[in-house]
């Protein structure tokens, strides 16, 4: 990628990976559930301007997705978020979507691997095992499970979101917000008795998370990806995500106050090895791919 867009990418990562942090502050006052609604309720304005309709039979599996996504994903990874006490273990297991897509494609969609994908997946699922093991993970086992489950919500949406047609990002988005908002204020008024009554206390420390999870998080950094990926292939842009949650053990170590030990960085080493050896093998097979080629060529990559 030329130098310009190596910037735009570096700027979806810093700001995908402060999500982290921001979130992750917001989240001592506002419970997670309530969190992830509010961040929805604030997406949906703005996208309401780019929604476009789907095409006529697509409304059954849409929902789906943005149930799986934005009620299930997004309320459990923040969940996690808040049991963690740590930036760095959240930020790494979340990546295990990756490997868990690229398995839910071949038993639902009948996508095939090599070995070495194969391979690469086991890795990364063994990389979560050794994280797990971390003096720091083993103090909140909960919030290692939720993260999982948590990515195994948002593997699904992907795999389903592939049977889409007519949406671009900026709609996809639009619609999650809209599909999800509801479902989670209601599940929030069960969860978490009381917390929107005492949501008018929150600091301005918590409406700041809220925003930046909203306008910064979503509508930038997403919006940033979206620029990337018509420009070149989704393939060609994937790894550099790998960057976010090496950013946000960053932002732990250094704002946090997490002291991640070995097998942490272990385990983060092989979950993360393993997905960038899944998002290469996608890269090489898209290139020589006809379609995948003359996406490339288009892209300059």
């Amino acid at each position: 990628m030329p130098p310009r867009d190596l910037v735009l990418v570096l700027l979806v990562c810093l700001t995908w990976a402060g999500n982290f942090l921001t979130s992750a502050l917001a989240l001592r006052e506002i419970p997670p559930v309530l969190f992830t609604a509010l961040r929805f309720a604030l997406l949906a304005i703005p996208m309401l301007f780019f929604l476009k309709r789907p095409a006529r039979g697509q409304w059954p599996r849409l929902a789906a997705v943005c149930l799986l996504i934005g009620v299930l994903h997004f309320a459990t990874s923040f969940t996690a978020l808040k049991l963690a006490g740590d930036l760095s273990s959240p930020a790494i297991v979340l990546q295990s979507y990756v490997p868990m897509t690229a398995l839910l494609a071949w038993l639902m969609l009948g996508e095939r691997f090599a070995w070495r994908t194969g391979l690469a997946i086991a890795i990364s699922f063994a990389g979560v095992l050794v994280l797990g093991l971390d003096p720091m993970v083993l103090d909140h086992p909960m919030a290692l499970l939720m993260m999982v489950v948590s990515a195994l919500f948002l593997a699904l949406g992907t795999v389903l979101m592939k049977g889409l047609r007519g949406l671009d990002a900026y709609s996809q988005q639009g619609w999650t917000a809209l599909i999800s908002v509801v479902p989670l204020f209601v599940a929030s008024a069960v969860l978490e008795p009381g917390a929107i009554g005492r949501l008018p206390d929150a600091s301005w420390v918590a409406w700041v998370g809220a925003l930046y999870a909203a306008f910064l998080s979503s509508l930038v950094g997403h919006g940033l990806y979206y620029v990337l990926v018509q420009r070149h292939p989704v393939a060609q842009v994937t790894p550099w995500l790998l960057l976010v949650p090496v950013l946000a053990v960053g932002l732990g170590i250094a704002f946090w106050g997490d002291r991640p030990g070995p097998r942490l960085f272990i385990g983060g080493a092989m979950v993360l090895g393993g997905v960038l050896v899944i998002a290469l093998r996608t890269l090489a097979k898209a290139r020589l791919s006809p379609a995948g080629a003359t996406q490339a060529a288009r892209g300059g990559g």
